[in-house]
């Protein structure tokens, strides 16, 4: 299984003009947020994939055409760029994988899409039924959380603005996802570190692109 995730910015080469061949077998593209909704469209296209998102806290406004910035409505995106995650979980058909997702950031200026720990733990608890339901079917809560704000103490930064939430410490605990992968947190140095363990969930940065590599995805999990 090999995934596909990106955040943040297009500067990368997922949105080259030689993406498919830079990732000739990936089996769906993950997007943490902050890229505008009219590039998924290109690399989704380029790619013959699906892609599943959230929201960021930057990118509500976007061009709907060369002439006039216009900010699209939920409704207007979903019904034309990829698979929106926003508080719930869905099942990708071609591999079986569960994903749910959680966009937006800390609140630090009452901007759009930013949330307190109380506000984010009471969006956790709008997916509890869909984690239940896939327990029951499926034999396990979820694979892959999507987030656009990082998990506190695990490649988070000290400002409110970049400061991860602690309630997603606990929701690996409970329901022990494999992956989560986030953006918001930017990283240019290669070198500088973007993967993180919590028990047995890695937590992600995607800033730019990351690729999943993960044979035990899929596949025989896909029921």
């Amino acid at each position: 299984m090999k995934i596909l995730c990106i955040s943040d910015t297009t500067r990368s080469i997922a949105f080259s003009p030689n993406v498919k061949s830079q990732f000739p077998d990936v089996d769906l593209v993950i997007s943490c947020g902050d890229i505008s909704v009219e590039n998924y469209d290109y690399i989704s296209t380029m790619l013959h994939r699906d892609l599943y998102y959230v929201f960021g806290n930057h990118h509500l406004n976007t061009f709907k055409d060369d002439q006039q910035k216009h900010s699209l409505t939920p409704r207007e995106i979903e019904k034309f760029y990829g698979f929106r995650l926003e508080n719930k979980c869905m099942k990708d058909q071609r591999s079986g994988l569960l994903i749910a997702g959680l966009g937006g950031s800390m609140r630090y200026n009452n901007g759009d899409n930013q949330y307190t720990e109380k506000m984010m733990r009471r969006r956790i608890r709008k997916l509890i039924p869909y984690l239940l339901y896939n327990k029951i079917k499926y034999g396990r809560y979820l694979d892959i959380l999507v987030t656009h704000a990082p998990v506190m103490g695990y490649g988070d930064k000290d400002d409110l603005c970049h400061k991860g939430f602690s309630c997603f410490v606990d929701f690996i605990k409970k329901y022990k996802p494999k992956y989560v992968v986030h953006g918001h947190i930017h990283i240019d140095d290669i070198n500088e570190r973007k993967m993180y363990t919590l028990e047995d969930t890695k937590i992600i940065n995607a800033y730019g692109y990351y690729v999943i590599e993960d044979s035990q995805l899929g596949g025989h999990n896909a029921r």
